[in-house]
Protein backbone atom coordinates (compact mmCIF):
# COMPACT_ATOMS: atom_id res chain seq x y z
CA UNK A 1 0.00 0.00 0.00
CA UNK A 2 3.10 2.28 -0.34
CA UNK A 3 1.92 4.11 -3.45
CA UNK A 4 -1.44 4.31 -2.47
CA UNK A 5 0.08 6.08 1.38
CA UNK A 6 2.39 8.24 -0.76
CA UNK A 7 -0.27 9.30 -3.38
CA UNK A 8 -0.62 12.85 -1.57
CA UNK A 9 2.33 14.91 -1.61
CA UNK A 10 3.00 16.22 1.03
CA UNK A 11 4.09 19.38 -0.61
CA UNK A 12 0.26 19.77 -1.93
CA UNK A 13 -1.13 21.42 1.15
CA UNK A 14 0.06 24.82 1.29
CA UNK A 15 -2.33 27.67 1.17
CA UNK A 16 -3.48 28.54 -1.95
CA UNK A 17 -1.94 31.26 -4.71
CA UNK A 18 -4.32 34.19 -3.69
CA UNK A 19 -2.17 36.20 -6.26
CA UNK A 20 -3.23 34.12 -8.69
CA UNK A 21 -7.15 33.11 -8.47
CA UNK A 22 -9.84 34.06 -11.07
CA UNK A 23 -11.35 36.49 -9.13
CA UNK A 24 -8.82 38.24 -8.23
CA UNK A 25 -7.15 38.60 -11.43
CA UNK A 26 -10.71 39.79 -12.48
CA UNK A 27 -10.86 42.51 -10.16
CA UNK A 28 -7.70 43.87 -10.55
CA UNK A 29 -7.98 43.65 -14.45
CA UNK A 30 -11.05 46.32 -13.56
CA UNK A 31 -13.00 44.48 -15.97
CA UNK A 32 -11.98 42.49 -19.61
CA UNK A 33 -9.20 44.32 -20.67
CA UNK A 34 -6.63 41.68 -20.84
CA UNK A 35 -7.14 38.40 -22.50
CA UNK A 36 -6.51 36.80 -19.25
CA UNK A 37 -9.09 38.29 -16.87
CA UNK A 38 -11.62 37.63 -19.98
CA UNK A 39 -10.75 33.95 -19.66
CA UNK A 40 -10.58 33.96 -16.32
CA UNK A 41 -13.70 34.82 -16.01
CA UNK A 42 -15.28 32.77 -18.84
CA UNK A 43 -13.82 29.90 -16.26
CA UNK A 44 -15.78 31.25 -13.26
CA UNK A 45 -18.95 31.51 -15.43
CA UNK A 46 -18.50 28.15 -16.90
CA UNK A 47 -18.31 26.59 -13.41
CA UNK A 48 -20.90 28.02 -11.33
CA UNK A 49 -23.90 28.30 -14.17
CA UNK A 50 -25.90 25.96 -12.82
CA UNK A 51 -26.81 28.57 -9.25
CA UNK A 52 -28.06 30.49 -11.79
CA UNK A 53 -30.17 28.59 -13.67
CA UNK A 54 -31.58 27.80 -10.08
CA UNK A 55 -32.01 30.71 -9.29
CA UNK A 56 -34.22 32.18 -12.20
CA UNK A 57 -36.28 28.53 -12.58
CA UNK A 58 -36.88 29.20 -8.14
CA UNK A 59 -38.50 32.69 -9.15
CA UNK A 60 -40.59 31.53 -11.12
CA UNK A 61 -39.72 31.16 -14.90
CA UNK A 62 -40.41 28.03 -16.82
CA UNK A 63 -37.39 25.71 -18.09
CA UNK A 64 -37.23 26.70 -22.22
CA UNK A 65 -37.11 30.51 -20.33
CA UNK A 66 -34.67 29.62 -17.56
CA UNK A 67 -32.35 28.35 -20.12
CA UNK A 68 -32.76 31.34 -22.33
CA UNK A 69 -32.21 33.45 -19.57
CA UNK A 70 -29.33 31.97 -18.54
CA UNK A 71 -27.63 32.37 -21.23
CA UNK A 72 -28.70 35.90 -22.15
CA UNK A 73 -27.60 36.69 -18.65
CA UNK A 74 -23.41 35.39 -19.25
CA UNK A 75 -23.95 37.17 -22.95
CA UNK A 76 -24.23 40.58 -21.32
CA UNK A 77 -22.01 39.93 -18.47
CA UNK A 78 -18.94 38.76 -20.79
CA UNK A 79 -19.80 41.88 -23.19
CA UNK A 80 -20.56 44.11 -20.65
CA UNK A 81 -17.89 46.24 -18.30
CA UNK A 82 -20.55 45.98 -15.08
CA UNK A 83 -17.16 43.93 -13.65
CA UNK A 84 -15.41 47.44 -13.82
CA UNK A 85 -18.34 49.45 -11.97
CA UNK A 86 -18.53 46.68 -9.36
CA UNK A 87 -18.42 47.41 -5.43
CA UNK A 88 -15.16 47.16 -4.32
CA UNK A 89 -16.68 46.19 -0.76
CA UNK A 90 -18.46 43.51 -2.13
CA UNK A 91 -15.40 41.03 -3.04
CA UNK A 92 -16.93 37.47 -3.32
CA UNK A 93 -17.92 37.04 -6.94
CA UNK A 94 -21.07 35.28 -5.80
CA UNK A 95 -22.23 38.12 -4.20
CA UNK A 96 -21.50 40.07 -7.52
CA UNK A 97 -22.95 37.84 -9.53
CA UNK A 98 -26.04 37.78 -7.71
CA UNK A 99 -26.56 41.16 -7.18
CA UNK A 100 -25.63 41.27 -11.04
CA UNK A 101 -28.48 38.66 -11.89
CA UNK A 102 -31.50 40.73 -10.03
CA UNK A 103 -30.75 43.58 -11.97
CA UNK A 104 -30.44 41.54 -15.24
CA UNK A 105 -33.95 39.90 -14.33
CA UNK A 106 -35.46 43.15 -13.23
CA UNK A 107 -34.79 44.79 -16.67
CA UNK A 108 -35.79 41.47 -18.55
CA UNK A 109 -39.27 41.25 -16.96
CA UNK A 110 -39.87 45.16 -17.42
CA UNK A 111 -38.71 44.70 -21.07
CA UNK A 112 -39.99 41.01 -21.57
CA UNK A 113 -41.39 42.08 -25.36
CA UNK A 114 -38.38 44.14 -26.53
CA UNK A 115 -35.76 41.10 -25.12
CA UNK A 116 -34.13 38.61 -27.51
CA UNK A 117 -33.74 36.36 -24.59
CA UNK A 118 -30.28 34.66 -25.72
CA UNK A 119 -29.49 36.11 -28.25
CA UNK A 120 -28.94 32.81 -30.94
CA UNK A 121 -25.44 32.54 -29.21
CA UNK A 122 -24.00 29.71 -26.89
CA UNK A 123 -22.25 31.37 -23.95
CA UNK A 124 -22.75 28.33 -21.16
CA UNK A 125 -22.40 24.87 -22.59
CA UNK A 126 -24.76 22.70 -21.25
CA UNK A 127 -27.32 19.60 -21.61
CA UNK A 128 -30.56 21.50 -21.77
CA UNK A 129 -32.26 18.22 -20.54
CA UNK A 130 -29.90 17.68 -17.37
CA UNK A 131 -29.59 20.82 -17.06
CA UNK A 132 -33.95 21.00 -15.86
CA UNK A 133 -33.17 17.17 -14.60
CA UNK A 134 -30.69 18.34 -12.06
CA UNK A 135 -32.61 20.88 -10.83
CA UNK A 136 -35.84 18.51 -10.03
CA UNK A 137 -33.24 17.39 -7.39
CA UNK A 138 -33.91 20.35 -5.43
CA UNK A 139 -35.95 20.03 -2.51
CA UNK A 140 -39.61 21.51 -3.31
CA UNK A 141 -39.33 23.53 -0.22
CA UNK A 142 -40.32 26.83 1.23
CA UNK A 143 -36.92 28.65 0.13
CA UNK A 144 -36.31 31.69 -1.35
CA UNK A 145 -34.21 31.54 -4.66
CA UNK A 146 -31.41 33.62 -2.73
CA UNK A 147 -30.90 30.54 -0.38
CA UNK A 148 -31.18 28.32 -3.72
CA UNK A 149 -28.57 30.25 -5.09
CA UNK A 150 -26.25 29.80 -1.87
CA UNK A 151 -26.74 26.28 -1.46
CA UNK A 152 -26.10 25.90 -4.97
CA UNK A 153 -23.04 27.65 -5.13
CA UNK A 154 -21.82 25.49 -2.04
CA UNK A 155 -22.26 22.65 -4.08
CA UNK A 156 -20.63 23.05 -6.82
CA UNK A 157 -17.31 23.74 -4.58
CA UNK A 158 -17.18 20.50 -3.65
CA UNK A 159 -18.06 19.34 -6.56
CA UNK A 160 -15.61 21.53 -8.15
CA UNK A 161 -13.16 20.39 -5.15
CA UNK A 162 -13.73 16.78 -5.90
CA UNK A 163 -13.17 16.77 -9.91
CA UNK A 164 -9.59 18.48 -9.12
CA UNK A 165 -8.80 15.48 -6.58
CA UNK A 166 -9.94 12.66 -8.89
CA UNK A 167 -7.92 14.57 -11.91
CA UNK A 168 -4.61 14.42 -9.64
CA UNK A 169 -5.33 10.82 -9.16
CA UNK A 170 -5.71 10.33 -12.58
CA UNK A 171 -2.93 11.59 -14.00
CA UNK A 172 -0.72 9.40 -12.02
CA UNK A 173 -2.46 6.45 -12.88
CA UNK A 174 -4.13 5.91 -9.64
CA UNK A 175 -7.70 5.84 -10.07
CA UNK A 176 -8.24 2.33 -8.27
CA UNK A 177 -7.23 3.71 -5.36
CA UNK A 178 -9.25 7.08 -5.92
CA UNK A 179 -12.51 4.90 -6.34
CA UNK A 180 -11.95 2.69 -3.13
CA UNK A 181 -11.21 5.69 -1.03
CA UNK A 182 -13.36 8.53 -2.56
CA UNK A 183 -16.33 7.24 0.10
CA UNK A 184 -14.37 8.00 3.15
CA UNK A 185 -14.73 11.68 1.91
CA UNK A 186 -18.10 12.04 3.09
CA UNK A 187 -18.27 9.47 5.98
CA UNK A 188 -15.81 8.50 8.69
CA UNK A 189 -15.70 4.75 7.64
CA UNK A 190 -14.56 2.29 10.60
CA UNK A 191 -12.27 -1.06 10.85
CA UNK A 192 -14.90 -3.14 9.00
CA UNK A 193 -15.15 -0.39 5.98
CA UNK A 194 -10.96 -0.05 6.09
CA UNK A 195 -10.88 -3.47 6.10
CA UNK A 196 -13.05 -3.66 2.96
CA UNK A 197 -10.80 -1.27 1.19
CA UNK A 198 -7.74 -2.78 2.23
CA UNK A 199 -8.47 -6.12 0.70
CA UNK A 200 -9.79 -4.50 -2.56
CA UNK A 201 -6.25 -2.57 -2.25
CA UNK A 202 -4.09 -5.59 -1.03
CA UNK A 203 -3.11 -3.18 1.61
CA UNK A 204 -3.49 -2.97 5.45
CA UNK A 205 -6.23 -1.28 7.56
CA UNK A 206 -3.57 0.80 9.30
CA UNK A 207 -2.31 1.73 5.75
CA UNK A 208 -5.49 2.80 4.23
CA UNK A 209 -6.57 5.24 7.43
CA UNK A 210 -3.17 6.72 6.69
CA UNK A 211 -4.26 7.15 2.76
CA UNK A 212 -7.56 8.49 3.98
CA UNK A 213 -6.04 10.86 6.41
CA UNK A 214 -4.08 11.92 3.77
CA UNK A 215 -6.79 12.25 0.83
CA UNK A 216 -9.15 14.21 3.10
CA UNK A 217 -6.22 16.66 3.63
CA UNK A 218 -5.41 17.30 -0.19
CA UNK A 219 -9.42 17.59 -0.78
CA UNK A 220 -9.83 20.50 1.94
CA UNK A 221 -6.90 22.12 0.47
CA UNK A 222 -8.37 22.00 -3.41
CA UNK A 223 -11.91 23.38 -1.69
CA UNK A 224 -9.72 26.04 0.06
CA UNK A 225 -8.73 26.55 -3.55
CA UNK A 226 -12.08 26.80 -5.27
CA UNK A 227 -13.21 29.15 -2.96
CA UNK A 228 -10.17 31.62 -3.30
CA UNK A 229 -11.13 31.27 -7.36
CA UNK A 230 -14.14 33.44 -6.41
CA UNK A 231 -13.31 36.04 -3.41
CA UNK A 232 -10.84 38.56 -2.69
CA UNK A 233 -8.97 38.32 0.17
CA UNK A 234 -7.94 35.50 2.63
CA UNK A 235 -10.25 36.20 5.03
CA UNK A 236 -12.96 35.37 2.88
CA UNK A 237 -11.28 31.66 1.94
CA UNK A 238 -12.24 30.94 5.59
CA UNK A 239 -15.03 32.21 6.26
CA UNK A 240 -16.77 30.98 2.68
CA UNK A 241 -14.94 27.37 4.33
CA UNK A 242 -16.63 27.56 7.36
CA UNK A 243 -20.07 28.44 6.14
CA UNK A 244 -19.91 25.19 4.26
CA UNK A 245 -20.29 23.54 7.53
CA UNK A 246 -22.58 25.54 9.32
Amino acid sequence: MGETTNSLDSGRGQSPQFAETHWSLVRRAGGFDGRESRDALENLCRAYWFPIYAFIRREGNSSPDAQDLTQEFFARLLTGNSIARADPQLGKFRTFLLGALKHFLTDAHRKADALKRGGGVEIISFEQAAAEERYELEPMDERTPDKVFEQRWMMVLLETAAQRLRAEFEAEGKMRQFESLKPFLSNEGGEEAYAEAATKLKSSSKAIAVAVHRLRTRFRHLLRSAIADTVSTPNEVEEEYRSLFT
